[in-house]
């Protein structure tokens, strides 16, 4: 049965009833095109020699180069190493804080003590809001030469001498998982056990009678119900996996924890467009690499997305 169009006159009252909530969706797509969309015009500047001294204007009258810089950045001795960091903390926190918030609403979801379930979920989400210049400075005082790690282990007979965990780059990748893991499993726990909490309970009641145990249950019947909330934030996960995954903290953890001595391990992508643009003001160059990392984090949604509706027929598009 075909939906009867509605007059123009019809729609004008319609709006009018809406308007607070129309307001509310306006402002929204406002702020889409004026933070998202209208910046994207500087993308051109990866293909012209800009200078900055040409103002505004100089982004649309500079002397075209074409794919210059693109080259320049491929070829440069730096491209492996901060290709390989850049992919390498990615993937560790792909692999690692993703499966973790899962579990834990999975746990978190089976304690029966409310007052208790309530302190660990607060506890746990507390971490997300603190800054990263916060975190770096607590993980200074904790894994610092004479910080509270190595004091605990040297007293305990451990170690003998100080670990390096700041100044090592064969430490930097497992601090920066490790801190991204405490800092964001308990603010996507609460997505996860959101839907957790949307299924249907007579459907644990039946599989108890039927003699499931908890695991079985989890199972059968908690993993399959939060499938489509999975797949949507893995693909999310993965359209930001040069960012940092689901918490996009590469660039703070890499800035405020990287120095000259573990630079080999936690310099990136991010890291050096800020430098290059910035410090040395090779804005063309800077937006060139930049434009790189957005293209291949496009390929990755749309690639994970196709993939996800052909094996489990579940995708955001």
């Amino acid at each position: 049965m075909k939906r009867k169009r509605m007059s123009p006159q019809e729609y004008k009252r319609t709006f009018r009833k809406q308007l607070p909530l129309q307001l509310f969706v306006l402002s929204g797509i406002a702020y889409l095109i004026v933070f998202n969309f209208v910046p994207m015009l500087g993308i051109i500047m990866a293909f012209k020699d800009y200078d900055i001294s040409m103002g505004i204007s100089g982004i649309f009258t500079s002397d075209w180069v074409g794919l210059k810089y693109f080259k320049e950045f491929v070829t440069d001795y730096q491209f492996p190493t901060l290709m390989k960091n850049t992919i390498g903390i990615s993937v560790l926190k792909l692999i690692f804080t993703f499966p973790v918030p899962i579990l834990f609403a999975i746990m978190l979801n089976d304690i029966r003590c409310i007052p208790f379930k309530k302190i660990v979920q607060t506890c746990s989400y507390l971490p997300h809001f603190i800054s990263w210049v916060v975190i770096a400075g607590i993980a200074s005082q904790f894994f610092s030469s004479t910080g509270i790690i190595n004091n605990l282990l040297m007293a305990l007979g451990l170690i003998e001498e100080p670990i390096a965990f700041l100044s090592s780059a064969k430490y930097y990748w497992g601090m920066a998982v490790g801190l991204d893991v405490w800092k964001e499993t308990g603010w996507w726990t609460i997505v996860f056990l959101a839907a957790i909490v949307g299924i249907n309970q007579d459907m644990y009641e039946a599989a108890k009678i039927d003699g499931a145990g908890r695991l079985q249950r989890t199972w059968y019947i908690t993993l399959p119900a939060i499938k489509p909330t999975i797949v949507t934030v893995l693909i999310l996960a993965l359209g930001n996996l040069f960012g940092g995954g689901l918490s996009g903290s590469n660039f703070e953890q890499s800035y405020l924890l990287g120095n000259t001595m573990n630079s080999s391990a936690s310099s990136i992508l991010q890291t050096y467009v800020f430098d290059v643009g910035l410090a040395l003001g090779r804005y063309s160059y800077a937006t060139a690499v930049g434009l790189i990392q957005s293209i291949v984090s496009l390929i990755l949604v749309f690639l994970s997305n196709h993939l996800s509706k052909k094996f489990t027929g579940v995708g955001i598009v």
